[in-house]
Parts: C-alpha cells; sequence; structure tokens
C-alpha cells in the first residue's frame, strides 16, 4: 500500500524528462528574447539586431540542452531538490553559457570578417543578461515541482502531531522527511531546544516553542500525540530527563540511535526507535583519531577471536569499516559465526570475509588458520564471561580463557602477527571469581608474549557492556515481559557500564596508543546501582516498580562483589593522548619460565578435575585475589 501510494505521488508533481526538455526549450528562447530586449530596451535598436538574437538563439538551442543533459539535468526527481541540486544548476547554466559565449564570438568573428564595415557588432552585455535569466528559469522550472510537491505534503491531514526535541541538524533533518513524505503520518508541531538563539524562531517553517523545560506544557498546549529526540550526541543524562518529562506528561517517545550507532548511516524518520537501557547510560560521544586508527587498520589483514560473541561481533562491524584487506571471523559457535556473516556480507559486499569454526583450545586447528590467513592484527575476544557459571565450571573457564589465550598467543607470535590486542574485564582486579582470575591469567599471558618477543601485544581491560548475551539487561527485560517479579541480587549492588559500540570504539583506538606490554584501562564513568538499572527499565515499559512490577532481593552469588574495582588500588596508572583511556604501568607481575610453570600446572590440574587446587593457586600467585574465599558454586545458583 505504502509502494503504491509513493509511485501515485510521484507521478502526480514529477514531471517526465521530456516535457522538462520542452520547458528549458521554450525558457532558452524567451532568455535570449528577454536578454535581448532588457539591453536594447525594445527601441529601434532591438529590430536592428534581431538577426543577431535569432542567431544567438539557434546558438543556445543547440549547446545548452546538450550541457544540461551533460550534467544530469534531465536525470533527477526535482520533487526532492536541495541546495546540493541548485549548485548543480548554476553550474551547468553557468557552464552553457561560456559554451554558448565562444559559440557567439566565433560567430562575430566571422561576420566580421566577411562583412567588413557592414558589421553590425554584438551587444556582448547580453550574455551576462541571458545567463541569469537562465539560471532562474532553468532553476525555477524544476524547483516549481519541489514547491508543488511539498504544498500537497502540507496540506494532507497527517493524525500524528509531533514535537521535536532538538532544532539541530538531525532535528531539522527529520522535519523536513516529515514534510516531504505523503506517507509518514507524521505532522511536526513544533521544536523545543535549550539554545536560547534558536528560541522563536522557525526552521522549515515549524517554530521553536521553548527551552527543554517547557515540554510538558508543550505536549498539553498542543494536544503532542508523539514526542520525537532528535539529539543523536546527547548524553543519557540528558535523555533520561527527557525521558523522565515525557513519561510524567503522559506523551509517548522515541529517538534518533546515539552517534555510534549512526556511523556510516543517515539521519532518517526511518531509523526512530524506542529509548533504551542504553540511551539513558549513554555518555558523551568520544573522539577518535581516525588517521592513526586508519594506519592501523586499512588494508590490513585481520582476525578476530570471539567473533560470534556481542563484543566480537561489534569489533567485526566497527573494523570492517575501516577497509581491511581481509577479515577472518573465528569462533566456536556456528550459528553465532553465520549471524556475523550475514549481516557483515550484506554492509559490506566488497570486504573479503572469512569465516572460521574452530576452538582456541585446538593448537593444531589454529596453526593452520594462522597459516592459511596470515593475519597481521589479532583481536582475541574469545572467552567464556559468566561469573556464576564459571563457579561451577572450574575446568572449562581454565582451558577456555587460559589455554586458549595461550594457544592464540602461540600462534600469533609464530606466524608473526605485528599486534594482538586482549578484550579483558575489570573483574581481573584482586579477583574473586573463577572468570576474574582466569582472566588475570590470560593478560600475564599477553604481556609476557609482548616483553619477551617485542611485539605489539597488549590488553584492554572495561567492565560490563550493555546489550551483551547473558547480560543482566536482557535478563530483567523477560522478567519485565512475564509480569515480574523482577530479581535483583542486593539493593547496593553496582557495576560499571558501558555501550558495546563505545567500548570497541575505545578498544580500536588504543590500538594506536601502545609500543607492546601494556594493560589499558577504560575510562567508564561513574558506577551504576543494579536496582536503578532494574526500575528504568521497568519505567521504560510503561509500568511502575513496585505497583505494577515487584523487585525482589534473592542474595549476592558465589563469586561476585558488591562493587567493582576497575581500578587497583595499589597501582599506578599513567595518562594517555586520550581522555578516555589511561595505561597501567610497570608493575611487578610473574613472568618468564615462572609463569609457563604456573599455566602448565593449572592446565594439568584443570585436565584432572582439581578445583580446589586452582583455587588455592590463583590465591597464592594473584596480588589481592580471595577466590577461595566464596562459597562453592552450584549449578542452580546463577538462576
Amino acid at each position: 500500500m505504502w509502494k503504491s501510494a509513493i509511485r501515485r505521488q510521484s507521478r502526480r508533481w514529477v514531471l517526465p524528462n521530456r516535457y522538462v526538455l520542452l520547458g528549458d526549450l521554450l525558457f532558452i528562447c524567451l532568455s535570449v528574447v528577454g536578454a535581448f530586449a532588457l539591453r536594447l530596451e525594445f527601441g529601434a535598436a532591438f529590430t536592428w539586431y534581431m538577426p543577431q538574437m535569432f542567431r544567438m538563439m539557434l546558438l543556445a538551442l543547440l549547446i545548452k540542452p546538450v550541457v544540461y543533459h551533460f550534467f544530469g539535468l534531465y536525470r533527477r526527481l526535482w520533487a526532492y531538490a536541495s541546495i546540493r541540486e541548485l549548485l548543480v544548476i548554476i553550474v551547468a547554466v553557468t557552464a552553457a553559457s561560456v559554451g554558448l559565449s565562444l559559440a557567439v564570438l566565433g560567430m562575430t568573428t566571422v561576420q566580421q570578417w566577411t562583412l567588413g564595415q557592414r558589421y553590425l557588432g554584438f551587444p556582448r552585455s547580453a550574455l551576462g543578461i541571458d545567463w541569469l535569466l537562465s539560471t532562474l528559469t532553468v532553476g525555477g522550472l524544476r524547483f516549481l515541482q519541489r514547491a508543488l510537491s511539498d504544498l500537497q505534503n502540507n496540506h494532507l491531514e497527517k493524525s500524528q502531531r509531533v514535537l521535536v526535541v532538538g532544532a539541530g541538524d538531525a532535528g531539522a533533518l527529520v522535519v523536513r522527511e516529515m514534510q516531504r513524505s505523503s506517507v509518514l503520518d507524521l505532522k511536526p508541531v513544533g521544536f523545543v531546544d535549550d539554545d536560547p538563539i534558536k528560541q522563536g524562531q522557525r526552521i522549515h517553517d515549524v517554530p521553536v516553542l521553548g527551552a527543554l523545560d517547557d515540554l510538558p506544557a508543550v505536549v498539553l498546549e498542543k494536544d503532542i500525540d508523539e514526542v520525537i529526540i532528535a539529539i543523536p550526541s546527547a548524553s543519557g543524562k540528558v535523555l533520561r530527563r527527557i525521558a523522565e518529562m515525557c513519561r510524567r506528561a503522559r506523551v509517548p517517545f522515541r529517538t534518533m540511535p546515539g552517534l555510534y550507532e549512526l556511523i556510516g548511516g543517515n539521519v532518517s524518520v526511518s531509523r526512530l526507535r524506542e529509548v533504551e537501557i542504553s540511551d539513558l547510560l549513554r555518555r558523551s560521544p568520544v573522539h577518535m583519531d581516525h588517521t592513526q586508527i586508519s594506519l592501523e587498520l586499512s588494508n590490513k589483514r585481520i582476525l578476530v577471536t570471539g567473533a560470534g560473541g556481542s563484543i566480537g561481533r561489534e569489533l567485526c562491524r566497527q573494523v570492517a569499516r575501516w577497509n581491511p584487506d581481509s577479515l577472518v571471523l573465528l569462533g566456536h559457535g556456528e550459528n553465532s559465526i553465520f549471524e556475523s556473516l550475514t549481516e557483515l556480507r550484506e554492509a559490506f559486499p566488497n570486504l573479503p570475509l572469512h569465516p572460521v569454526i574452530a576452538d582456541i583450545r585446538d593448537m593444531d586447528r589454529l596453526h593452520t588458520i594462522f597459516a592459511d590467513y596470515r593475519p597481521q592484527l589479532v583481536f582475541h575476544a574469545a572467552a567464556h564471561k559468566h561469573v556464576p557459571l564459571m563457579e561451577a565450571n572450574v575446568e572449562e573457564a581454565v582451558t577456555n580463557n587460559i589455554l586458549g589465550t595461550r594457544n592464540v598467543v602461540d600462534a600469533a607470535l609464530l606466524y608473526d602477527v605485528e599486534r594482538l590486542t586482549m578484550i579483558s574485564t575489570d573483574k581481573a582486579i584482586r579477583p574473586t571469581s573463577i572468570m576474574g582470575a582466569t582472566k588475570r591469567i590470560a593478560e600475564l599471558i599477553v604481556l609476557d608474549a609482548a616483553h619477551r618477543s617485542g611485539r605489539q601485544f597488549s590488553v584492554v581491560r572495561f567492565g560490563n557492556v550493555l546489550g551483551s548475551r547473558g547480560s543482566v539487561v536482557p535478563f530483567f527485560k523477560r522478567q519485565i515481559a512475564r509480569g515480574g517479579p523482577v530479581t535483583v541480587t542486593h539493593p547496593d549492588m553496582k557495576r560499571y557500564f558501558m555501550t558495546i559500540p563505545e567500548a570497541v570504539h575505545l578498544v580500536l583506538q588504543s590500538t594506536t596508543l601502545g609500543d607492546g606490554g601494556e594493560v589499558f584501562v577504560l575510562r567508564m564513568g561513574e558506577q551504576v546501582r543494579i536496582l536503578d538499572l532494574a526500575e528504568d527499565l521497568i519505567r521504560l515499559s510503561g509500568l511502575e516498580p513496585g505497583q505494577d512490577i515487584e523487585i525482589v532481593f534473592t542474595g549476592i552469588r558465589p563469586g561476585e562483589k558488591l562493587s567493582e574495582e576497575l581500578w587497583d588500588r595499589w597501582a599506578h596508572y599513567e595518562d594517555t593522548p586520550h581522555p578516555d583511556i589511561v595505561r597501567l604501568a610497570d608493575e611487578d607481575i610473574l613472568t618468564g619460565d615462572a609463569l609457563h610453570r604456573v599455566v602448565e600446572e593449572l592446565i594439568h590440574l584443570a585436565r584432572e578435575g582439581e578445583r580446589q587446587r586452582i583455587i588455592r593457586i590463583f590465591d597464592e600467585i594473584i596480588p589481592g585475589a580471595s577466590v577461595s574465599a566464596q562459597p562453592p558454586g552450584e549449578v542452580t545458583v546463577y538462576i
């Protein structure tokens, strides 16, 4: 139905090219006549110069349509014309006028040579007047189609009255799209914006009705049906404030995606979506050194382990934008790799993609993969990350996170990988969990390899990411969808949170900062109470916590901390050129043969099922670790 409506709209106001050409031919003649008439003021001289006028008209009819065709003036839908099309018109008319002037110059030269003293001359200023009239007529004919199309759309009755928050570029584009489309049942009534310069002004004939604090009053006064938030750069604090005002005003609201989601895409009404919890926690956009990242990634052979996971998939998305030579998607789950591959092939059809199903614990398989694809950069994101599950599966955590990392590092050394970046976690600091301890040992393996080889191998450490598989947000959403209750372990439980795109942005940025052997830590802002997160999710669902959905506290699970430590209080950190990334200065860590013996023993004990001995080793060799202080993991405690 929508497609047929669009086709009807196009047929009504978009003139076929043959009619545009006929209009141009008519206006070419009128422009020449008008140029001579204005120059000679319809006096006797006008009659004397009529032969010259008709010769110029003939030349114009031969030259101008050809030039207009060359510049594409007959291959555009002028109902959607913009400033860019106006510039094309000016360039095309100017080029045609230059060609006409040269032809007239040639004609007058021949006449002067053949007629001698009888040559009457040529009013050269008529050429300038003709250029001006041609610009007006060619542009007017085409922009008339846009004006008629806009006029029709403005007279259509649209039922949804919309208030746009943000009178910047994004807001203006969204309003323009609403005005142009006869399909969208959205009528922009006004803007609200905190910029006092914009207040009281009009954008695309839509008024800026006030500041953000005026939103509830504007909604009531203007009978608003929906609020659209068009501020892609807005922080989570600002979005939370807007969402709360909309909730109090009892008006539905949608938002544009954040800047990280818009990279590689355009601002459009089709990209509007419901406000999500990640929006409420969104921070100010981070700065990216595009030149340096391009130097690191462009035209390089890149391999991503764990490419089917949340972080790995986002790494693949963002790496692909930098035009690598090839991208290897390595993962253990065939369905996840297939989903990543399908998405990337649709978005980057010309990028050589190599899906590889493999277990990083299989060293022979890794040898084959690295020998076949010869990666220059490796992003190691493959790991078991679920804390309670790893408490109940110690052996699996050791073999995957420790043995797997050692295998990837050894393969990278053997096949001359230039740079390896391991994705780590804040749970590796003074770990209380099996998962955190195994990730800390994995960090040591990477750092030791960097010191031994001089390669650019480094670690990037950050906290929780929103929206990852197994994270708290989808878990809460499922509970809300079932009608509750929402289960929170402790009222004071806090965690650092970052969106997946933001975290990966900073991971890529970190590749430009180090020479090897560094642990980079991402600044993640303030910790967020899990209880607040649950309440926000309930409210975003249109319900009230404690009234519509009950919140139940279940107690801290094995391996969990009440609050995470992103910073080791006894460690020394150094600033980097990027304000959101710091470097962990040299620390006294286990290296060389001592580390090798510990790793071998842990792997051996994991294969033998010696859980308690593994835990004792963690507590002995990792400073501040207290893994043994946690109760033993049970299969049911994480549910």
